[in-house]
């Protein structure tokens, strides 16, 4: 199966024409359906924002005249919450149920818009069940998937990630397995495993190990990103905290903020 229908929540930052541009460059390489979701959410201790309104319209309409030049199959989806306190989080969820690829936004610190919080994507990320395309708040994306990293680790976020990105993976001809390890010996052979499954798909992929020794391995995958060029980074959303507790562990967080690319998260 393929991407069929991906949902993109925009808002009234700079970010979100960015946002919508990845997500539109997304539609055309998948043929799909493409959703753009703006929220407005009320707090118990805020009064509603007077540009509200204005800026969602304004997000509409650039969407509208993006999508119809791209010549993509679009639905505008605005929610006005009526109920206050709601979570922007809990709301993308609820749409993120009926979709095949959700596209959310870095936290920009420098956004205007308060009502979105700063553990989005994590929380996002957790709950829906799909996966989640990142976009830096800084940046052009517009072509992002042409040199593919999967961060690996053998474990179950791992291989979920893996099968989520199977759909990009077929339309990449540039894809490394990457694996971090803080020893020599790679026991159990496992990205052989991983190329060997992908090849069954007709994907083909290199493999490289890199030894982090004391290095911290988020800032390793940001480095390897960086010299080879790499414009996608897949990877699985690994959560180790307390049962209840929505975190991510402390390599993704480190990743989701000082991120340049495009990262595809999996749980």
């Amino acid at each position: 199966m393929g991407i069929k229908d991906i949902l993109v929540h925009l808002d009234n930052s700079e970010a979100s024409t960015v946002r919508l541009e990845l997500a539109i460059s997304y539609a055309i390489k998948h043929s799909a359906n493409l959703r753009g979701l703006y929220l407005i959410t009320h707090n118990y201790y805020k009064p509603q924002l007077i540009g509200e309104k204005a800026d969602s319209e304004t997000a509409e309409q650039i969407f509208k005249e993006k999508t119809a030049t791209a010549g993509i199959a679009a639905e505008w989806v605005f929610h006005d919450c009526t109920v206050v306190g709601s979570s922007v989080s809990d709301l993308i969820v609820s749409y993120a149920y009926y979709t095949d690829l959700i596209i959310l936004g870095q936290e920009d610190p420098a956004s205007p818009n308060s009502n979105i919080p700063a553990d989005l994507v994590e929380r996002v990320t957790l709950m829906c069940g799909r996966p989640v395309l990142v976009a830096p708040y800084a940046g052009s994306f517009k072509n992002a998937g042409s040199r593919v990293m999967v961060a690996w680790k053998a474990g179950r976020e791992s291989v979920r990630a893996l099968n989520d990105a199977l759909p990009f993976l077929e339309k990449t001809p540039n894809i490394t397995i990457t694996e971090i390890q803080t020893t020599e010996t790679n026991e159990y052979n496992s990205l052989e495993n991983v190329q060997r499954f992908l090849a069954k798909h007709a994907i083909k992929s290199s493999t490289e190990i890199i030894n982090s020794g004391s290095f911290p391995i988020g800032d390793m995958l940001l480095n390897n990103v960086c010299e080879k060029q790499i414009d996608l980074l897949i990877m699985g959303a690994l959560a180790p905290g307390r049962r209840g507790s929505l975190e991510l562990s402390v390599v993704a967080r480190h990743i989701l903020k000082h991120l340049t690319v495009p990262l595809l998260l999996s749980h």
